[in-house]
């Protein structure tokens, strides 16, 4: 009997503006990079940090949840992002929910835990260059300068009046990722090429 199942290629909330995307990129001449980082693996983790499975869970992924208020820790391809005293976002590798999710749970054995696979709730922009930090800073209200939001920093904000997760990676100051929801994913990036120009 023949398969019928359907089949449809996955689609990325920005798939319509990579060409945008990457031709606003070369026309600003290295002051800005803007990028989608499509399907990034999303599990919103919920427990005790001051349980044993706090603890089982870092040693099951290789990095130690953060517990600093707004801070970010990141270990090969994983990032973990504080959201609360109790909450983190563990962001992956495209594809790696199920695996992820796996050692989580297997770490934690019996202790209360909370995982959720949130990864077709956002996309990720990528904003990286010199002029990243100007750029962001024209349409949030928060303090970007280096010193108070340097790398290994994060904070739920708003960014042209959308929620998103900022995210400042540990391996440079000029490198950012803005995770916002898929629905509001093509305004922030109409704002974002419209507003790089005066930057780029």
């Amino acid at each position: 009997m023949a398969d019928t199942a359907l089949t449809t290629r996955q689609r990325s909330p920005l798939a319509h503006a990579a060409d945008r995307l990457a031709a606003a990129t070369r026309s600003f001449g290295g002051a800005i990079r803007l990028a989608e980082l499509p399907f990034l693996a999303q599990l919103n983790v919920r427990l005790d940090p001051k349980s044993p499975a706090a603890e089982a869970v870092g040693l099951a992924l290789g990095l130690q949840l953060p517990v600093e208020p707004d801070t970010v820790v990141c270990a090969g391809d994983l990032t973990a992002v504080w959201l609360g005293p109790d909450e983190w976002l563990v962001v992956g590798r495209p594809g790696a929910q199920r695996d992820l999710e796996s050692r989580i749970r297997s770490a934690t054995g019996d202790d209360h835990v909370s995982v959720t696979d949130v990864s077709a709730q956002r996309t990720t922009v990528l904003v990286a260059g010199p002029s990243a930090r100007d750029l962001l800073s024209h349409g949030c209200s928060l303090d970007l300068h280096p010193r108070a939001f340097g790398p290994g920093r994060c904070a739920q904000t708003t960014l042209a009046r959308t929620q998103v997760v900022l995210v400042t990676r540990d391996r440079s100051t000029d490198e950012f990722w803005v995770l916002v929801r898929s629905s509001f994913a093509g305004y922030l990036t109409d704002w974002l090429l419209d507003a790089a120009v005066e930057y780029g």
